[in-house]
Formats: structure tokens, sequence, C-alpha cells
């Protein structure tokens, strides 16, 4: 594993974690390494120290460290146990995202629409909506696979 420091455009810097630096460049590109302050996909390499170990010692594979969420990083959306880390944040608004522009909204007729595709009365695709806890308790009985994802405001609100 190779750890980078990233900086986005709007001068935030963060750490990375690759396989190898073909590995940061292919993700990059593809748009898959955003800031987790703001969102932005357009990252680069910051400049580095590099790691050059001391006479006679081999220099260690870094192994990633596993995320803490502390109070500053924590700035984005409440939740019910506090702040959701940015990070998450960011996720959930890539994933709002993804689900607007690949799916169908239905609105209050959610589990309504879910049960026809279900049932075969109309075209399989993904939708998206708003149900009530009760539609959806009858939906899980009926054995309809359907996801409940925490809503999170877009990236450019």
């Amino acid at each position: 594993m190779i750890h980078y420091q990233l900086r986005c455009a709007a001068g935030h810097q963060f750490d990375g974690w690759f396989r190898d630096s073909d590995g940061f460049e292919s993700q990059a590109a593809s748009g898959l390494v955003a800031c987790p302050s703001c969102g932005t996909t357009d990252v680069l390499r910051a400049l580095m120290t590099p790691g050059i170990p001391r006479k006679g010692r081999e220099l260690k594979p870094a192994t990633p460290p596993v995320p803490v969420a502390t109070p500053d990083q924590s700035l984005g959306m409440p939740a019910a146990g506090g702040m959701i880390p940015d990070t998450v944040r960011v996720a959930l608004q890539n994933l709002r995202e993804e689900v607007e522009r690949n799916c169908d909204y239905v609105g209050a007729d959610f589990a309504e629409e879910a049960r026809r595709i279900h049932n075969g009365d109309t075209k399989p695709r993904g939708i998206y909506g708003e149900s009530t806890d009760e539609e959806a308790e009858a939906l899980e009985e009926d054995g309809i696979v359907f996801a409940r994802i925490p809503w999170a405001p877009r990236n450019d609100s």
C-alpha cells in the first residue's frame, strides 16, 4: 500500500491509501477519489516527504490507519448519535446523486410501485420515493426487497 497526501481544488488536504501509483491515477481519473470535506473529485497528490529508511534499516510497509471520527471531523450532518463524519456525509451525497441519476422518482407511491414491479405488473427498474413505516413493513412481510438509506443534502446545496 502507498500512502499519499492529497489536496483538492479547494485546498483541503487529506490522506489516501492506494495499492500503487497506478491505482491512484485510475481511481482519480474515474472520479472515485473525493475530498471528504467538500466532495469534489478534482484531487491531486500533494508534495510529500519521501519515506527514506535509515542506513541499515528496511522501510516497513505502512498499514492504513483505522479512521476515527473526532468532533472537528464531524462538521456536516446531525445524526442520532452526534454528527456524521464528513467522509460518511460525502459517501451519502454520492449515493444520492447515483440514485437520482439512475432511478425513477415515484414519490409517495413508492410501496405501490415496488409491489407492481415485484408482481411483474410493470417493467423492472430502479425506483426511489417515500413510504410510511407501515408500508415498509408490509413490503418486507411480502418478501419485496428494498432499502432505506439516509437522504443526505445534495453536494451543491
